[in-house]
């Protein structure tokens, strides 16, 4: 860990010296304009009365201006992926200090009715997702989210290269997230695609060529008319029918207009992405497959998306009056950027979601390469096809702090079933989400928290936090059925490793054990495989008459009048509660 550190620490240092260099040069760019504009304008105080050399001063002044202008914006633009950089070292070493909690929490993937996302603090404050999310862009957040959720075992080893392949990539990886930090659009991408599949055509196809020819002729009309041999009014005639063909489509050209200011940024900055997506050559599988799906053949993608950005751009002159009665008058400018625009989307635009799911992919994917590199003492899952189900050594719940993390070594087979026993605060809760996220974090393709792990892969279904719902006047009771139920349907298509806490909880005792037997009885016969924690020791009985049944516990002693817990998972059923010692300890009851 201390060499990942230093790592992030070597960067931040590289980076504030780079950030002192640009507040220099910054600082010289802005001097230098001033000083351009000062000698100008002495120059233009002693020689103004030359208007040759007045009008040359003028013109290089302007021109010295634009470039440096140009360069000024560069260097800004190059300070702030600085200053990003910078950040995502900074809080690459907060979260390695388990400071992680200011980030973005995901609350808003939070789905009480998912296969397992709200027993294993999938999302929410202190989440495995708040952990290891770094997405820049919002789409790249929801992909990430979708991956967390997607309860599937395909691909695994196409999944763990890739993420293998990008941990090694640091500068690669960092330089893509600052870039995706400073992407800040006005329109989501997710109303562009609906715009372009929904966008209808209004520029008929004789633009294609009316205009070059119609520029062709006010060319002619322009030559005619400063070699007299047209009237003024011929000009201003010829100035007035462009105006009227350009005017005939001005409203929808405005409302394109419009909408076309909000996205071109967009095209922009997602660009910037594609570029560096293009540039690296991977080796992993699915990375090289997600990268062809933003190339074609003969032209980038990167290309064509900046041609259709300046083609958006274009149309923003339109909002200048003078360029509207001028341009459009004599060269019907806006009717051939619209009619190039409407080529490239009826070209291009069933493509554009692809491609802005390639780099939402890019940027989730960073986040799983970070925490692979963050994490080099993590393991890959080996996979098997024997009759094991999950085996770790070592294993450990990956958001706890290393150094008092306890790890445990299990093993559960196909069609195996443990039931848990153990005190309150032993460690049942922490066992059953550390084993529920090995298996979300091996099917995502994730190095998990052990020493070493041999997993056949599964889906996963869970029932640990069913709550009552006031808004549809259902029971605490009435839920945990309902879930159970959901479960039962499941398993009935599918095959999952099933994880409980405590079932029944919102019904009597004698009636809860009767039920929880049943409930077991009908898991055991369905042939699945799974974990439940009780605090009904009756329970255990059922080991007796199932073979694929096992009893395991965790334990706590009272010492020197104390509660101590070692959290370790133990064979066998547990013996010491602590419920009345906490009691009395609390001065609860005497």
């Amino acid at each position: 860990m201390q060499d990942i550190k230093s790592f992030y620490q070597s960067k931040i240092l590289v980076h504030k010296e780079a950030l002192e260099k640009f507040k220099q040069v910054l600082f010289a760019s802005s001097m230098l304009r001033l000083v351009i504009f000062c000698v100008a304008a002495l120059v233009l105080y002693f020689f103004g009365g030359n208007t040759k050399l007045a009008l040359a001063i003028v013109l290089l002044t302007i021109v010295a201006f634009l470039f440096l202008v140009s360069r000024h914006s560069n260097l800004q633009h190059k300070r702030d992926k600085t200053k990003a950089l910078l950040k995502i070292n900074e809080t690459e070493i907060k979260v390695l200090n388990r400071d992680f909690h200011e980030m973005p929490a995901g609350d808003e993937f939070k789905d009480p009715l998912h296969f397992y996302s709200q027993d294993i603090d999938l999302f929410g404050r202190g989440s495995f997702f708040q952990y290891v999310n770094r997405a820049g862009l919002v789409q790249g957040a929801e992909t990430l989210a979708k991956i967390f959720k997607e309860n599937t075992i395909d691909a695994i080893l196409r999944k763990q290269e890739a993420i293998a392949e990008l941990s090694k990539m640091a500068d690669w990886r960092q330089d893509f997230s600052a870039t995706a930090s400073l992407t800040k659009t006005e329109t989501s991408t997710n109303k562009i695609v609906d715009w372009l599949h929904g966008y209808k055509p209004f520029i008929p196809k004789i633009m294609g060529w009316l205009p070059m020819v119609f520029s062709i002729a006010s060319l002619s009309v322009f030559g005619l008319y400063f070699f007299d041999f047209l009237p003024e009014s011929a000009l201003i005639l010829w100035l007035f029918i462009g105006v009227i063909i350009s005017g005939a489509f001005f409203k929808k050209i405005m409302g394109l207009t419009g909408f076309a200011s909000k996205i071109q940024s967009t095209f922009q900055q997602y660009n910037e992405l594609l570029l560096q997506i293009e540039k690296h050559e991977f080796t992993a599988e699915l990375l090289v497959a997600k990268k062809k799906q933003i190339l074609n053949e003969g032209k980038k993608t990167s290309e064509i998306i900046k041609s259709f950005s300046n083609l958006l751009n274009s149309l923003d002159k339109n909002n200048n009056m003078l360029y509207v009665i001028l341009a459009n008058g004599f060269f019907l400018r806006s009717l051939t950027h619209v009619y190039h625009i409407e080529k490239w989307i009826a070209t291009h635009g069933n493509s554009v979601q692809n491609w802005f799911e390639t780099i939402a992919f890019f940027d989730a994917y960073n986040s799983l390469g970070n925490f692979a590199f963050n994490h080099p003492k993590y393991t890959f899952p080996k996979l098997t096809k024997e009759n094991i189900v999950l085996q770790s050594q070592g294993a450990g719940h990956p958001l706890m702090d290393p150094e008092k993390c306890v790890l445990n070594d299990f093993k559960i087979d196909d069609e195996q079933f443990f039931i848990i026993t153990g005190a309150n605060m032993a460690g049942k809760s922490t066992f059953l989400r550390t084993v529920s996220l090995q298996i979300v974090m091996a099917n995502i393709g994730l190095p998990v928290c052990a020493q070493q792990v041999v997993y056949n892969p599964i889906k996963l279904i869970t029932s640990m936090r069913t709550t009552d719902s006031l808004t549809d006047d259902e029971s605490y009771f009435f839920s945990e059925l309902k879930r159970l139920k959901y479960i039962v349907d499941e398993i009935q298509t599918d095959k999952y490793f099933i994880i409980l806490d405590e079932i029944l909880k919102g019904t009597n005792s004698t009636d809860k054990a009767i039920g929880s037997r049943k409930f077991v009885e009908r898991l055991v016969k369905s042939k699945s495989t799974g974990i439940i924690a009780t605090h009904d020791l009756s329970l255990c009985e059922v080991a007796n008459e199932l073979p694929m049944i096992e009893n395991h516990y965790f334990d706590a002693e009272i010492i020197n009048n104390e509660l101590h817990f070692d959290y370790k998972f133990k064979d066998g059923i547990c013996k010491n509660m602590n419920a009345s010692f906490l009691l009395k300890k609390m001065e609860i009851v005497e």
